[in-house]
């Protein structure tokens, strides 16, 4: 074997004939001669001069010069490589099925006493495709809808929950759970791939904000139908707090938020979404969330308890009494809060005059105002210790127990701070809402 003039290794045969050259230079070719009809076969090495034995030769080289053994080596590994996506894609779609399955599974399970779950297509069926809005709120959009049965329903449509479907389920059967007169009921719900919708029962009368601050409303309510909202209130917020196995504070209590049946029943809505708590924990952290006038002083330090809901509580009653808004745009800087007006009120011992319309059944029961408006500067009281209890409030309404002799009526402002209620003012004073359920 010696090296040619190509710079490739040659086997040279009789009379120095090249009868093999090796393929490294793409150049390289079999070059046939008289002298390899005497080499054996390719299975077989031949017999060199000497007794030698010739290799056999590699395989021929591809048409850009890769030999048929790289070629075939790329093509299986790519084989291969295509083979393990495909099936990792197979498992993975497997595992999405069988959560898929095993969460419609979970749904599917009727619990009784629990809300009924419905489809989406018989929401949409039963509000005629969102026909009709009834009102909206942070959590989405509330809708009117019939069930097939002729059963009025409030459809909420929720937006960018961002909860799973065990999560949204877990905290359905808790709302569904809370059976009280004063609350508006959960009757079902729907999750469906990304649908979170919440049917509640449909309250004919509305919100009672329409009812007090809409000076057109006719006809106004009567001071024995406030007084029973006020109590129904009461109630209901004393069972979230002390009656369910886990106290609820609803952080939002105003009077968009207190809906009337056709017996003008008060019931309070929107506590689906509030912050849980355990039993034994008293103080919880969390972000601020409510309306400006409503918010108690304590947001500032973000030591929430129940008590947040009984100083907004507070507020509303005020507002149920006066019929007025806590915050007033329409009047004078004087004037346009009413807590302010109350505080002067109260130093000339005139309870009566933050009363809006002082007619012949309000001044009949100028006593009974007066205490009302009394339970509800109890209610404010800046230190949250010295608030009462929902359920010595409903108490006290119902003359069992009598209003705290000590009250301080130097009541603090509710938050936000001023820079925040001048952005409040900036726009227009809200409607009065015609939203007939949960907002």
């Amino acid at each position: 074997m010696n090296l040619n003039q190509t710079g490739n290794l040659g086997l040279l045969g009789d009379e120095n004939a090249t009868i093999w050259q090796s393929p490294v230079n793409k150049s390289a070719i079999l070059v046939p001669t008289p002298s390899i009809a005497r080499i054996a076969p390719v299975s077989a090495p031949s017999t060199l001069p000497g007794g030698e034995s010739q290799p056999n030769s590699p395989p021929p080289p591809g048409p850009n010069g890769i030999d048929l053994a790289t070629i075939a080596s790329i093509i299986g590994g790519i084989i291969s490589f295509a083979s393990f996506c495909l099936l990792f894609a197979h498992i993975i779609l497997r595992l999405r099925k069988r959560k898929k399955e095993e969460g419609e599974e979970f749904i599917n399970q009727q619990v009784p006493g629990m809300p009924v779950r419905f489809s989406y297509e018989d929401l949409c069926t039963a509000t005629e495709g969102f026909k009709e809005k009834l009102g909206g709120g942070g959590f989405g959009s509330v809708f009117k809808g019939v069930l097939q049965d002729g059963t009025r329903i409030a459809v909420k449509r929720l937006d960018n929950l961002g909860q799973g479907m065990r999560e949204f389920v877990a905290e359905v059967e808790t709302i569904g759970s809370l059976h009280h007169f004063n609350l508006v009921r959960l009757m079902g719900f729907c999750a469906e791939r990304s649908h979170r919708l919440l049917v509640y029962e449909f309250m004919s009368n509305g919100s009672l904000d329409k009812w007090i601050f809409n000076k057109d409303q006719r006809p106004r309510l009567d001071w024995q139908t406030r007084k029973k909202i006020v109590l129904d209130i009461a109630k209901g917020l004393a069972y979230l707090h002390e009656d369910c196995r886990q106290k609820i504070m609803h952080l939002d209590i105003k009077p968009q938020n207190i809906l009337l049946d056709e017996n003008f029943h008060a019931k309070v809505s929107d506590f689906g979404l509030s912050t849980l708590i355990n039993r034994d924990e008293s103080q919880v952290l969390t972000t601020m969330r409510g309306t400006p006038g409503y918010l108690a002083p304590e947001w500032r330090q973000l030591r929430i308890t129940v008590k947040v809901d009984i100083y907004s509580f507070g507020i509303v009653v005020l507002e149920i009494v006066s019929a007025r808004r806590n915050l007033d745009r329409s009047r004078s800087e004087f004037s346009f809060h009413l807590l302010e007006v109350l505080r002067g009120k109260a130093e000339e011992e005139r309870l009566i005059d933050i009363v809006e319309y002082l007619d012949r059944d309000m001044l009949d029961n100028t006593e009974e105002v007066e205490r009302m408006i009394k339970i509800a500067i109890w209610c404010l009281q800046e230190d949250p210790a010295k608030r009462p209890l929902m359920s010595t409030v409903v108490k006290v309404l119902e003359g069992v127990m009598e209003v705290d002799p000590n009250i301080n009526y130097k009541f603090s402002r509710p938050m936000p701070s001023p820079a925040v209620i001048n952005d409040y003012f900036s726009s227009a004073p809200p409607q009065a809402s015609v939203l007939s359920n949960p907002r």
